[in-house]
């Protein structure tokens, strides 16, 4: 009996292109979630065993006995960490993040009355020191090694090792104190403070919105100055980076081809070589602008800015955890969202990536 023909074995089947984006997307949101807890936990220990006892910022120093185990009970310090950080995990999930020590008021109400103050001045900032740091970088590194090249590195050098607490007192005693050209402490001057109603939280635009123009100016005046010092420090990252990146597409062979082919050097370096460096600028910026977020807590103390900085100093000091916890929940969520905007944008710019 002859044998029967085999059929060919069948190729695997490929998933289609919606489930792999799916699981994908599934992927990225569990390494997000897994990302912010493990940050929420490292935090909560090290909170634990800082030397600050909160109940003594509540109660006082000279309160009784009886009065400190009361209120060590109701903060729940008397339970095991693992019990305590599980209850906090609780109340975060129902959008409930505590209440500060410092104001009184609920964590979430503190962090939605500074947060827009410090994202003003940060993106002021990081405008400055991209505007500043792109074409200095770009500059430095079609004169590599000459006079021009130094002066940019040694620029970028002072802006980033210079102390930022020294250049915003320095600032504040030339620029305010003898040139009159800045504003002082605080978001507005004093004559000005409470006249326009938030909306938004950015008082630049709250103030444009109302046609408030003497507070839109007022409080352009008094941003400048910490703004222009915080851009100088972004400014001295972004030139490096831009600097090096570009060093590295104009040693490549299509450069060489674009000159030979007699291209002007102008449509050489931007329209050819920067144009390569685009993606990986997007995501120095994006860094860059998370650093100011997070780090604008010495040129606010300084300025008398009333920050997410001012606000996370503060209660690091008192030891107020709650605050803490949900200052550093904000910072974890911002360089993530940042980081997920950085891969949205290399997509949308390098059609590489989308495979």
């Amino acid at each position: 009996m002859s044998a029967l023909p085999q059929s060919p074995p069948s190729a695997p089947r490929r998933p289609s292109p919606g489930s792999r984006h799916l699981r994908l997307a599934g992927q990225r949101l569990f390494s997000v979630l897994l990302t912010l807890l493990g940050l929420l936990l490292l935090t909560f220990l090290i909170g634990r065993v800082m030397p600050l006892d909160p109940v003594l910022s509540i109660v006082g120093p000279d309160a009784d006995r009886s009065t400190y185990q009361q209120v060590y009970h109701q903060l729940g310090l008397d339970r095991p960490i693992v019990v305590q950080f599980g209850y906090y995990l609780r109340d975060l999930l129902q959008g409930d993040f505590g209440n500060a020590l410092l104001t009184g008021h609920p964590v979430t109400e503190d962090l939605a009355r500074v947060l827009p103050a410090t994202i003003e001045l940060a993106t002021l900032a990081i405008i400055v020191g991209t505007l500043l740091g792109v074409p200095l970088g770009v500059y430095a590194a079609t004169r590599r090694g000459r006079l021009g090249d130094h002066a940019v590195r040694l620029i970028s050098l002072m802006g980033h090792s210079t102390p930022i607490f020294w250049l915003g007192m320095m600032g504040l005693l030339v620029f305010y104190a003898w040139l009159g050209w800045a504003g002082g402490l605080g978001r507005v001057d004093f004559a000005y403070d409470g006249l326009v109603k938030p909306v938004t939280g950015l008082l630049l635009f709250d103030s444009a919105l109302v046609g408030e123009w003497a507070v839109f100016g007022s409080a352009l005046k008094h941003m400048m100055l910490p703004a222009c010092i915080l851009g100088l420090h972004s400014m001295a990252y972004i030139s490096r980076m831009t600097r090096s990146f570009m060093l590295s597409q104009l040693s490549q062979e299509y450069i060489l081809t674009a000159r030979v082919k007699g291209l002007p050097e102008r449509t050489v370096i931007w329209r050819h070589a920067f144009r390569n460096i685009l993606v990986q600028l997007l995501t120095i910026v994006a860094l860059a602008y998370g650093g100011l977020l997070e780090g604008a807590v010495l040129i606010e103390t300084v300025f008398g800015w009333p920050g997410f900085g001012s606000y996370l100093t503060s209660s690091l000091l008192l030891g107020d955890m709650n605050a803490v916890m949900g200052s550093v929940l904000v910072v974890g969520t911002v360089f993530v969202a940042l980081n997920l905007l950085s891969d949205a944008l290399y997509q949308v710019f390098d059609p590489r990536t989308r495979q």
